[in-house]
């Protein structure tokens, strides 16, 4: 097995390499780089390996960079010291990983699962898709703060139906059929509130998926939309987003 380490911290790189030789004297080290730009020129010109031990934050850029600029076939095991939101991203595209400081035991158990990989062909690394599942999710908001006469009251998202702008004010309706104005523009509160959950279906309206009856089709495929609590107005989703509002409805963006 011929296996190159990818690793800037110069005594993690060589303590990686001591368990690894412990475990198996038969592996190959051929290279161990430290930094995207010496990856990428390595890359450019050796044969690729069978496995990469792979830092996460090299000194340079995130390791994601390589892949960005060479077609990367050899299997990966990371070695990070990433929380558990990028552990799950690893599970989720069968990518193993060692936790730094790395255990030997847990280092021996990696090398053993690679050699019990029975697939022919390697999956080329999809940077684009590793950047996006590692990045930390948005913090969306759960409750609001509105005035009810000369007091305030604290309202949850999850009670929200819907929003709608009226006369230069913005106004929040909430399944109780409660209404109240709050100080935050449509704009905004698309930017404060979870896609999966609220769609802007025009200038006037920003709607909770559990607030929509029925969506009826009218001419030239313009959808009006019966919510629960009854809106005052009628409520069409703009021409330029009703392909969007239905791929939203299914499920399919957000």
């Amino acid at each position: 097995m011929k296996t190159v380490i990818i690793e800037d911290e110069v005594y993690a790189a060589r303590r990686l390499e001591n368990m690894i030789k412990e475990i198996d004297p038969t592996i190959e080290i051929e290279a161990k780089l430290e930094s995207v730009q010496e990856s990428v020129v390595w890359f450019g010109s050796h044969e690729q390996p069978d496995l990469i031990f792979l830092d996460i934050q090299l000194e340079d850029d995130v390791s994601f960079a390589i892949f960005e600029q060479v077609a990367v076939h050899s299997k990966i095991i990371f070695t990070t010291a990433f929380d558990e939101y990028a552990i799950k991203a690893f599970k989720h595209n069968s990518i193993d990983y060692l936790l730094k400081p790395i255990n030997k035991e847990e280092l021996g158990k990696a090398i053993e699962k690679y050699r019990s990989w029975t697939s022919a062909k390697s999956q080329i690394v999809d940077a684009a898709l590793l950047r996006d599942l590692l990045r930390p999710q948005p913090a969306y908001r759960d409750r609001f703060m509105v005035a009810v006469g000369d007091k305030l009251k604290s309202v949850n998202v999850s009670d929200i139906a819907y929003f709608y702008s009226a006369s230069g004010i913005t106004f929040v309706v909430m399944h109780s059929n409660s209404r109240f104005a709050i100080d935050y523009s449509l704009d905004n509160l698309k930017e404060m509130l979870d896609p999966k959950a609220f769609f802007r279906v025009n200038r006037q309206f920003l709607i909770h998926l559990t607030a929509i009856d029925k969506a009826f089709v009218f001419p030239k495929s313009r959808l009006k939309l019966a919510l629960i609590p009854p809106s005052d107005a009628d409520v069409f989703v703009s021409i330029d987003k009703a392909h969007e509002f239905k791929l939203w409805m299914g499920g399919e963006i957000g």
